[in-house]
Protein backbone atom coordinates (compact mmCIF):
# COMPACT_ATOMS: atom_id res chain seq x y z
CA UNK A 1 0.00 0.00 0.00
CA UNK A 2 1.51 3.36 -1.10
CA UNK A 3 0.29 6.78 -1.43
CA UNK A 4 -0.38 9.46 -4.06
CA UNK A 5 0.29 12.59 -4.36
CA UNK A 6 -2.84 14.87 -5.23
CA UNK A 7 -3.32 18.30 -6.48
CA UNK A 8 -6.34 19.85 -5.41
CA UNK A 9 -6.13 22.74 -7.84
CA UNK A 10 -9.43 22.10 -9.67
CA UNK A 11 -11.59 22.81 -6.42
CA UNK A 12 -9.47 25.64 -5.53
CA UNK A 13 -10.07 27.86 -8.62
CA UNK A 14 -13.11 26.79 -9.14
CA UNK A 15 -13.80 28.50 -5.06
CA UNK A 16 -11.58 31.29 -5.71
CA UNK A 17 -14.41 31.60 -9.25
CA UNK A 18 -11.08 31.49 -11.67
CA UNK A 19 -11.00 29.32 -14.91
CA UNK A 20 -7.64 27.36 -15.21
CA UNK A 21 -7.03 29.97 -18.62
CA UNK A 22 -7.24 33.08 -15.96
CA UNK A 23 -5.11 31.49 -14.14
CA UNK A 24 -2.60 30.09 -17.12
CA UNK A 25 -2.25 34.39 -17.25
CA UNK A 26 -2.06 35.33 -13.74
CA UNK A 27 1.31 32.81 -13.56
CA UNK A 28 2.64 32.49 -16.53
CA UNK A 29 1.97 28.45 -16.86
CA UNK A 30 1.02 27.15 -19.83
CA UNK A 31 -2.58 26.15 -20.10
CA UNK A 32 -2.44 22.82 -20.77
CA UNK A 33 0.28 22.16 -18.00
CA UNK A 34 -2.53 23.53 -15.15
CA UNK A 35 -5.14 21.47 -17.01
CA UNK A 36 -2.80 18.59 -16.71
CA UNK A 37 -2.20 19.50 -13.14
CA UNK A 38 -5.83 20.70 -12.44
CA UNK A 39 -6.68 16.51 -13.59
CA UNK A 40 -4.33 14.91 -11.52
CA UNK A 41 -2.64 13.48 -15.09
CA UNK A 42 0.87 15.06 -14.49
CA UNK A 43 3.38 12.78 -13.03
CA UNK A 44 5.73 15.83 -12.13
CA UNK A 45 5.10 18.85 -10.66
CA UNK A 46 7.30 21.79 -10.78
CA UNK A 47 8.37 23.56 -7.67
CA UNK A 48 8.16 26.43 -9.68
CA UNK A 49 4.80 25.78 -11.12
CA UNK A 50 3.68 25.49 -6.96
CA UNK A 51 5.40 28.50 -6.03
CA UNK A 52 3.63 30.62 -8.93
CA UNK A 53 0.07 29.34 -8.07
CA UNK A 54 0.52 30.07 -4.30
CA UNK A 55 1.22 33.39 -4.95
CA UNK A 56 -1.19 33.99 -7.84
CA UNK A 57 -3.91 32.59 -5.61
CA UNK A 58 -2.31 33.89 -1.93
CA UNK A 59 -2.07 30.38 -0.64
CA UNK A 60 -0.13 30.35 2.38
CA UNK A 61 -0.60 26.22 3.32
CA UNK A 62 0.28 24.20 0.62
CA UNK A 63 -1.99 21.44 1.88
CA UNK A 64 -4.41 23.86 0.15
CA UNK A 65 -3.43 22.63 -3.33
CA UNK A 66 -1.39 19.51 -2.20
CA UNK A 67 -2.46 16.63 -0.40
CA UNK A 68 -1.69 12.55 -0.08
CA UNK A 69 -3.91 10.26 -0.40
CA UNK A 70 -3.74 6.38 -0.03
CA UNK A 71 -3.47 3.89 -2.94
Amino acid sequence: MGRKVIVKLKGVIKERGLSIRELSRMTDIRHAALSELSQNKRQRISFDHIEKIADALDIRDIREIIDLEDN
